[in-house]
């Protein structure tokens, strides 16, 4: 069923489709604009929701100065000729809606590429007529090999034949009105005065106006006359043949009227997103649970409009209340148009929305009096209420305004509120206004009806247009007279008049709008505390992202600066290794080289230690006591709380907790004889489990040098077993370097084949 038109109209659609047509770049996109209705399709609503947002964020849509052609395409298809111009104007038309395909195909990957491809491929008419006619709209010479020719013999004969005449104006001269040549009905005359025109041999082809002069053709320019009239006639045969066949190939096109169809497609597009940027809008969200859910919702058609929440879902009616002028109607059709505009696939006038699509919007709206079926303004207001009740449902809106009016206030208040219980259990949602009291008590006491008012601001008599959901609104009428000053006694006889019911009715409104009053102050002193206490936390979390960006900064930077220490003492210590090989200076060099390997490794930063292990002095190659074996060992590997250690022959798994770390004894220093000093004992021991290739071997290399020259030996490099690469990468080094004896594995209580013995050359 299609929404009823009394309906869009009473809900203002109607200028919402001249907003659309004004922001159309062309006739077909105004055309589209001003026939937009909703639709009852949810999926066709949001994929016109989709290509909206495409046009706002995907691609920029320009269509200006393409033309409505269907005119023009319905007589070519009827087989008329289409002048040049015509034709033009079809070319550029069609020119600039493939342009507009290949924009689209280029910055587009969201549903406006699927709207495109409506968009034909018109390339041979556009290059036909662009390489025939010229811009304006005449065809060119070099259309066709014919007309080139043709229009080549036209113009010398021109000349031929003004040159002929000129030669004999002078001969002429007494019976000339006007000393010149001109032409009259495409041929080159003379003009003769009327008196003496039997004087000139020739045809009078024409006169003028007054009768004064003749035109008459000199019987010697006849033939060349003949000549030139015969070739324009050629001319304009061949003309007419190629308007005729670019007018046929136009109407072969059969794409066209998808193209413009298209094209009017594509503008109302365009139109929809300049509109949402123009009005603020914002997309609206599905609702499939006959859902109404509008925040910050304005009317767009109102200027500086007061912002309202509005939702209807277990709330299925609102019945809002309060005086007159307080902007109830114009909430109700805000609510109406979101849904209109919504279906149709536009954006609405809310900070956020979430709309069901409705089968139909039931309104019943203003005043409407109609003499030629002699029904009164209450009458009008049944007629529609039957149709309102005839169709609501669960998949309708229903916005009724000043339910109950236009009759005795007491009978329209029982017939409001039997409508209003129909309504309810027809399932139906809606919005409801009207100044009737016993409505207030009726919502009060019924599930699926809320009280709503409009604010009003007493001390200033102005409403404030902020919905208030939850409150019936008061009339008024008292408050506002006596602050117009009427005489108390007049407006406590009109008290008394109301009854005590009445008069505890205000008494109940007023007590609750000063306690909502104190409610939202109390309200906004504790949002301004919240922002407050928002904007301090988020002070102390940019100091603390500022102070953890610094240390990490700090850390990079000491990292930095221990690694060029490193490896400018690793250069030192290779400096200095090639020194030793002299051995007057070796027992200097040596000691210089252990120094500043020792400071080297210290200088070195080291990567944290795994988390089970921070703070644990115990580490793979550390001597521990295990007391439940009464032996001393090394450990060997530690996998969380439990590690491996080597107790002479055999390996013991044992927790960590029962272990002990031996103290590791401080080397006694001896004085050297170079002003320095060196370990007593030399470390024959060399821990290589770990290390990397390259940096394990060049540990080895170091320890070699060190115990040739002090004449240390056998060396105990302890690599692990593992899959054995390790090992058998140090050994060939070790079967390289001149400065070993021998090496083998150690005993096998002495870690076996992870540990290699070397003897050093002293």
């Amino acid at each position: 069923m299609p929404f009823d038109a009394r309906a869009l109209s009473a809900l203002d659609f109607p200028r919402i489709r001249d907003a659309l047509a004004e922001r159309s770049a062309t006739p077909l996109g105004v055309e589209r604009a001003h026939s937009l209705m909703p639709s009852e399709d949810a999926g066709r609503v949001a994929r016109e929701l989709g290509e909206v947002e495409d046009a706002l964020f995907g691609v920029s849509l320009s269509l200006g100065g393409i033309q409505d052609l269907r005119d023009l395409y319905a007589r070519a298809v009827e087989g008329r000729v289409l002048a040049g111009q015509e034709l033009l104007n079809a070319a550029y038309s069609l020119d600039a809606a493939m342009s507009v395909k290949r924009a689209i195909g280029a910055n587009s990957r969201g549903p406006l590429r699927e709207v495109a491809l409506g968009l034909g491929d018109h390339g041979e008419f556009v290059r036909r007529v662009l390489g025939s006619l010229d811009r304006d709209g005449a065809v060119r010479d070099d259309a066709s090999h014919r007309l080139r020719d043709l229009r080549r013999r036209i113009e010398p004969l021109r000349g031929r034949i003004r040159e002929r005449l000129a030669a004999t104006l002078d001969r002429w001269a007494d019976v000339l009105q006007e000393h010149i040549v001109t032409i009259r009905r495409d041929r080159y005359v003379l003009p003769v005065q009327a008196s003496r025109v039997g004087q000139v041999q020739g045809i009078i082809v024409d006169a003028s106006a007054t009768g004064q002069t003749y035109f008459v053709e000199p019987a010697t320019v006849t033939p060349l006359n003949n000549e030139l009239a015969r070739l324009i006639l050629d001319e304009e045969a061949e003309v007419r043949r190629i308007l005729t066949e670019l007018s046929g190939l136009l109407a072969s096109d059969a794409e066209v009227p998808m193209t413009l169809a298209t094209i009017g497609e594509l503008d109302l597009i365009a139109a929809k997103a300049r509109l949402a940027r123009d009005w603020r809008l914002n997309r609206p969200e599905p609702a499939h649970d006959h859902t109404y859910e509008l925040r910050e919702a304005r009317h767009p058609l109102i200027e500086n409009p007061v912002p309202n929440d509005l939702e209807l879902g277990e709330t299925k009616m609102l019945l809002i209340t309060g005086p007159n002028m307080g902007g109830k109607t114009a909430t109700l059709k805000t609510l109406g148009l979101a849904v209109l505009m919504h279906q149709c696939g536009m954006y609405v006038a809310a900070s956020g929305a979430r709309l069901p699509v409705v089968r139909d919007v039931l309104v019943d709206i203003g005043d409407e009096q109609s003499i030629e079926a002699s029904l009164s303004t209450f009458a009008s207001h049944l007629k529609h209420l039957r149709f309102v009740l005839r169709h609501a449902s669960p998949d309708t809106l229903v916005l009724i305004d000043e339910l109950g009016s236009g009759t005795d206030p007491g009978e329209g208040a029982a017939l409001a509120q039997a409508l209003i219980e129909t309504l309810l259990a027809q399932d139906a949602r809606g919005v409801i206004t009207s100044h009737l009291s016993p409505l207030k008590l009726f919502a009060l006491e019924t599930p699926g009806l809320k009280n709503a008012s409009m604010g009003f601001d007493l001390e200033a008599l102005a409403p404030t247009y902020q919905l208030q959901v939850g409150q019936p609104g008061r009339s008024y009428a008292l408050a506002i007279a006596r602050r117009m000053g009427l005489p108390e006694d007049v407006l406590g006889r009109a008290e008394s008049l109301l009854g005590p019911d009445a008069g505890l009715m205000e008494r109940m409104l007023e007590g609750l709008e000063r306690e909502r009053a104190d409610l939202a102050t109390q309200l906004d002193t504790a949002d301004a505390a919240r922002r407050e206490a928002e904007a301090e936390l988020a002070r102390v979390r940019q100091e603390r992202e500022t102070l953890e960006r610094r240390r990490n900064e700090m850390l990079a930077e000491a990292a930095q600066k221990a690694e060029s220490l490193y490896a400018d003492a690793i250069e030192r210590v290779r400096s200095l290794r090639a020194r030793a090989q002299e051995d007057s200076a070796r027992p200097r060099v040596m000691q210089e080289l252990r120094e500043l390997r020792s400071a080297a490794q210290k200088a070195r930063p080291a990567p944290p230690p795994a988390r089970e292990d921070r703070g644990d002095p115990i580490r793979v190659g550390s001597r521990v006591d295990v007391p439940a074996y009464g032996a001393t060992g090394q450990v060997l590997e530690m996998r969380g709380d439990d590690l491996v250690v080597q107790l002479g022959v055999m390996k013991v798994g044992v927790r960590r907790r029962d272990v002990r770390l031996q103290p590791e004894a401080k080397p006694k220093v001896v004085r050297t004889g170079f002003g320095g000093t060196a370990p007593a004992s030399f470390e024959k021991e060399l821990q290589l489990r770990g290390l990397g290739a390259e940096e394990a071997v060049e540990e080895l290399r170091t320890a070699i040098t060190e115990a040739h020259a002090l004449k240390e030996t056998p060396l105990r490099v302890v690599h692990g077993k593992g899959q054995g690469v390790l090992r058998r990468l140090l050994r060939d080094y070790l079967k390289t370097d001149k400065r070993v004896d021998s090496f083998h594995d150690a005993e096998a209580n002495q870690g076996g084949h992870g540990v290699t013995i070397v003897n050093v050359r002293v």
